[in-house]
C-alpha cells in the first residue's frame, strides 16, 4: 500500500489510530495547560515511562506526547492570565497580560496569544529547513561561546531597565536566583511520579506565587471587555516573526529560554518598543505575541534539533528519546499541526470561559485555594524537597516587585549555573 510517509499510511485504521492517539494528546496538553503548576513535560514523562505498555506502535505514542506539548503552548497562556501562575516558557509574559486582564482586555489578550502561536506554526515550517541548517552551521561557534552569549543576555536585563533602582533589583534578582538554581536544579525530587526535576517548584515560586500573595489584598479579575485585537495584523505579524526565529534558537542552543529570548527579540521588532515595553498595554501585547511564539516554535525547532544533532532541548523531546520514539518526520510534523489547530480553538473558546469563572469568584479564597492546589501539586511531583524549594523560590521572587525591575531578570535561574558551568 502506498504510503504516506514511513509511521502514516493510507491504511484507514492506522489513520483512525493515529487520529485517536493526537487526540489523547490534545486532552492531556489541554489539562496541563489549563491547570496552574502542570507542565506538559509531566505527561510527557509519564508516557514515556508507560509508553511499553500502550498499546499500538510507539511511534503513535511520541505523536501524542507531541500533540500535548504543542497544545499546552496554546493553553498555558489562559492561568498565567486569570491567576498569575505560568508555565515555565511563559513565565516572563505573565506580569504584562496580567495587567492587561486588569484592564479588562484578557479576551484580546488570548486571541493575540493564540495569533502568536498560530504565527509561529505557519512560519516555522517553511522556515525549518533553512534555519535548521543555519543553526547547525552556527551551533559550534555558538556552543564554544555560549558563556559569553548567556553573559551578555545577563548585562542586557540589567543594563536596560528604566531606572537606577530598577538595575538595583536586577542585579539582586540575577544574584539571588542564580545562586537558587546553582542550588537548587539539580536536586533529586522525591515525588510520587518523575516530574522531571526541580523546574516546576522553582518557576511557580519565581513567578506565580508573588502575583497569588498579591492578589490576597487585590480586587479580583474585572469584568471583561470584547475580544477585538487593537494590534495592527501587520504588527501581530512581525512579532510573531520575531518569536519563530527566536524559538529557533531557543531549539538549538541550551540555556536560552523562551522567556528570554522573547525578551530579547521586543528589541529587535519595529514597534516593539525595546526591553521594558512589556510595561506598557501595546508593548504587553507585543510581549504575550513574541513569547507566544517563542513557546510554540520551540516545539518545532526542538524536534528538528533532535533530528539534526541528536541532542533532546525540551523534557517532551527528553520523553521522547527516553521511549524509542522513531523521529518519522512527516508523522511527527503532522501531529503537531493537527494540535495546533485545535489548540487554537480552544484557548479561544476554553481561555473566555475561564476568565469569566475566575471573575465571578471570591479571589482571595481562589488565590488561597489555588496556592494550595500548587504546593499539593509540587508535593506530588516533587516531594517535601521541592516544596521547601518552592517556599525558597517565592521569597526571591519578591525581590525585583520589591524594586520595581522586570521579573525576567529572575532567568538568572538558568543563565547563571549556565555561565559558571555548574
Amino acid at each position: 500500500m502506498d504510503q504516506l510517509g514511513p509511521g502514516l499510511a493510507v491504511d484507514p485504521s492506522a489513520t483512525l489510530l493515529f487520529c485517536g492517539f493526537v487526540a489523547g494528546g490534545v486532552a492531556l496538553g489541554t489539562v496541563s495547560g489549563l491547570t496552574p503548576g502542570i507542565h506538559a513535560n509531566t505527561f510527557a514523562l509519564l508516557l514515556a515511562g508507560v509508553a511499553p505498555a500502550v498499546p499500538g506502535p510507539v511511534r503513535y505514542v511520541g505523536a501524542a506526547m507531541l500533540a500535548a506539548g504543542t497544545v499546552h503552548t496554546f493553553l498555558d497562556v489562559v492561568p498565567a492570565l486569570a491567576l498569575g501562575v505560568p508555565d515555565p516558557a511563559m513565565a516572563s509574559s505573565a506580569l504584562p497580560g496580567h495587567r492587561l486582564v486588569l484592564a479588562g482586555r484578557g479576551r484580546e489578550a488570548l486571541r493575540l496569544s493564540a495569533l502568536g502561536s498560530a504565527g509561529a506554526v505557519v512560519l516555522a515550517v517553511p522556515l525549518a529547513i533553512p534555519m535548521t541548517r543555519a543553526m547547525t552551521a552556527a551551533y559550534p561557534t555558538l556552543r564554544a561561546h555560549l558563556s559569553l552569549l548567556l553573559a551578555g543576555v545577563v548585562v542586557l536585563l540589567v543594563a536596560t531597565e528604566s531606572t537606577n533602582l530598577g538595575r538595583v533589583g536586577a542585579a539582586l534578582s540575577v544574584a539571588a536566583s542564580g545562586g537558587l538554581g546553582a542550588v537548587a536544579l539539580d536536586l533529586p525530587p522525591g515525588g510520587l511520579v518523575d516530574s522531571g526535576g526541580m523546574l516546576a517548584p522553582i518557576f511557580t515560586g519565581l513567578f506565580g506565587a508573588p502575583v497569588l500573595l498579591d492578589a490576597l489584598t487585590g480586587e479580583g479579575v474585572p469584568p471583561q471587555d470584547d475580544p477585538a485585537v487593537t494590534t495592527a495584523p501587520r504588527t501581530v505579524a512581525g512579532f510573531a516573526l520575531a518569536g519563530t526565529l527566536s524559538g529557533a534558537v531557543v531549539g538549538y542552543v541550551p540555556g536560552v529560554s523562551s522567556a528570554i529570548a522573547a525578551t530579547v527579540a521586543l528589541l529587535a521588532v519595529p514597534g516593539g518598543g525595546g526591553i521594558g515595553a512589556e510595561r506598557e498595554p501595546d508593548g504587553a501585547r507585543g510581549f504575550i505575541v513574541t513569547t507566544s511564539g517563542v513557546n510554540t516554535a520551540n516545539t518545532i525547532f526542538a524536534l528538528l534539533a533532535l533530528i539534526a544533532l541528536g541532542t533532546p532541548r525540551t523534557g517532551v523531546m527528553v520523553a521522547m528519546d527516553e521511549a524509542g520514539v522513531p523521529l518519522d518526520l512527516p508523522l511527527l510534523l503532522g501531529s503537531v499541526l493537527a494540535a495546533a489547530a485545535c489548540g487554537f480553538v480552544l484557548v479561544v473558546t476554553l481561555g473566555d470561559g475561564y476568565l469569566r469563572l475566575v471573575g465571578q469568584a471570591d479571589y482571595t479564597r481562589l488565590s488561597v485555594s489555588v496556592l494550595c492546589l500548587v504546593v499539593v501539586v509540587i508535593a506530588v511531583l516533587t516531594g517535601p524537597l521541592g516544596v521547601g524549594v518552592f517556599a525558597a523560590s517565592t521569597v526571591v521572587g519578591l525581590v525585583p516587585v520589591k524594586f520595581g525591575a522586570r521579573r525576567a531578570s529572575l532567568m538568572g535561574v538558568l543563565l547563571v549555573p549556565l555561565i559558571l558551568g555548574v
